[in-house]
């Protein structure tokens, strides 16, 4: 799913919504999360997950098309981790479709 998709399913489901009010709601929330995350801060979004940010240290790479040693510099990057309730309602048990 993509945002445009987020949006028009979030409109369909409040009516009494405007679209383009939805989507200013979905950038304002996706907006604040980036911010946190800028700051080092952590997003914790009970019952879906939690945003944090991590450091890779600088390294040595390769290129891979010459062999040729890179250095990497250090960088700070994006980590999500899913909530239990999120693993759990993807990890339930399927039934198994009956066999013909």
């Amino acid at each position: 799913m993509i945002k445009s998709e987020l949006v028009q399913r979030i409109a369909t489901a409040n009516p009494h919504l405007y679209q383009r009010d939805v989507e200013n709601i979905v950038d304002a929330i996706l907006d604040e999360i980036t911010l946190a995350l800028a700051r080092g801060d952590r997003v914790e979004l009970r019952g879906f997950g939690a945003f944090s940010v991590k450091n890779r240290p600088a390294r040595l790479g390769r290129n891979p098309r010459t062999g040729a040693q890179v250095k990497v510099q250090e960088k700070v990057v994006p980590y999500f981790k899913t909530g239990k309730e999120m693993r759990d309602r993807l990890n339930k048990p399927r039934t198994p479709a009956p066999a013909k």
